[in-house]
Parts: structure tokens; C-alpha cells; sequence
């Protein structure tokens, strides 16, 4: 069975276009939990654009489920989570400029760095997962570097259409293969919607998927719950 994780970052999105505190994120992270979700995931950007550290610490405060923090490796970011302790952190690459993360991160830019990121993380009793492309080289390099788990880039995926999809989805098979038969836990996410994810299921070892943007413009139309049940039963 593959679980459903929901990023609440555009509920944030919305609260702060008006500056107050309505729509509650934690609000919303309660009501994907109660139609079923395994976890709620927030990233904790530099210039916090969407989710702000109190959401985190709240978050880790209400959940009773596991928060899973997608974060840079930043010094400031890193310290947050070693105090807030989820139960997992996603390391992504991170530019101010881009509107969302535009692609996996390179590990092999210094594979040493992120061991050491790994090991602290780890000393909290925090996994570690590694947000990176169904790359053989990047996903070799995030279990020689003690990841727990890695989350394939979708992003490439969801904006082909045809052959080019159907390629892009041969490289997440592939990258998924490799990775379970390392014996690390694979998850995906990045443009998945309610249109794309059957083909999804397909890659070996899939335990989960991370969705925000989708939900979220869907629960617009048909509130949180039934966006997150109408999710769950597509993976079902």
C-alpha cells in the first residue's frame, strides 16, 4: 500500500497573502490526518514564505502523526529541526528566486557534508531523506552517506506529456529499483495531482507520496477531507 503524506505550505500561502492567522495551517494538518494521511509535511524555507517557525513548532506540538520538515541544509534550518525533533527532515535544494524546488539535489557536490548532516540528524533520532533524481550515481551516494530514505523527483514527470512522460516515468522505475534493492525506503513526490498518479504506483519499493499543491487547489473546491480521502483511495 502506498500512504499519502500532505504539504500544508499553500495553506500558509494563503494566511499570509492577508498578513493574519486564517486558514490555519495545524487546522488543516488535523482535518488530512482525521480523512487518513500518515503524516503532514512543511517546508521551512529561508525567507519563510509560506510556513513560519511557529507553524513547526506548533505542528510538533499538536501532531500526534509523524512531520516530516523539508528544509536546505542551513545552518539556522538545521538548528530548528534539531530542536523541533520530527520524525523526519527532507533535505531539498533551495534558491530564493524559484517559485517551488525546481529539481534534486546534488549530493555529489559534497557527499561529506551531507554524511555529517545525516549524522546529526540521526544523534536527535531523526530519519533522514534525501530529495534527488532517479539518478543511479545520487541514489548510491545517499546510502553510502547513511540516508534512510530517498524521495524521487517527480517534477519531470508531471510536466511531460506523451513519450517524454512515459520516459520520464522509465527513469523513476529504474531509480526506484535501484534504491530498494539498496534497501533504502523510496518515496516520491513534486507535481503529482490526481491525474498523474496512477502511473506512479508502478515504481518498486514506493511506500509513499508527498502531495501539497494539488490538494490544496482541490480542497478549494471540496474541503481537506475529501481531498485527501479522494487521494488515498487513487492509491489504493
Amino acid at each position: 500500500m502506498i500512504h499519502l503524506a500532505v504539504n500544508i505550505d499553500h495553506v500558509a500561502t494563503v494566511r499570509n497573502a492577508r498578513g493574519g492567522m486564517q486558514p490555519d495551517p495545524i487546522h488543516a494538518a488535523t482535518l488530512a490526518i482525521d480523512a487518513g494521511a500518515v503524516g503532514i509535511v512543511c517546508h521551512l524555507r529561508e525567507d519563510r514564505r509560506h510556513i513560519r517557525d511557529a507553524d513547526v513548532y506548533a505542528l510538533r506540538h499538536d501532531l500526534l502523526t509523524k512531520l516530516d520538515l523539508e528544509m536546505a541544509a542551513h545552518e539556522e534550518i538545521i538548528c530548528i529541526a534539531e530542536d523541533v525533533k520530527p520524525e523526519l527532515v527532507t533535505i531539498v535544494p533551495e534558491k530564493r528566486e524559484e517559485l517551488t524546488t525546481e529539481g534534486g539535489l546534488n549530493l555529489a557536490a559534497d557527499p561529506s557534508r551531507f554524511a555529517d548532516l545525516v549524522q546529526r540528524m540521526h544523534a536527535h533520532g531523526i530519519d533522514v531523506s534525501f530529495f534527488i533524481e532517479p539518478n543511479s550515481k545520487q541514489i548510491e551516494i545517499a546510502k553510502n552517506i547513511g540516508a534512510d530514505i530517498i524521495e524521487l523527483h517527480t517534477g519531470t514527470y508531471a510536466e511531460a506529456t506523451g513519450a517524454k512522460a512515459e520516459e520520464a516515468l522509465n527513469h523513476l522505475i529504474t531509480g526506484g529499483s535501484i534504491a530498494h534493492e539498496l534497501g533504502l525506503k523510496v518515496t516520491a513526490g513534486h507535481g503529482l495531482d490526481y491525474h498523474n498518479i496512477i502511473p506512479i504506483k508502478a515504481i518498486p519499493g514506493l511506500v509513499e507520496v508527498s502531495i501539497g499543491h494539488a490538494l490544496i487547489s482541490r480542497a478549494l473546491f471540496t474541503g481537506i477531507s475529501q481531498a485527501v480521502k479522494d487521494m488515498i483511495f487513487l492509491l489504493q
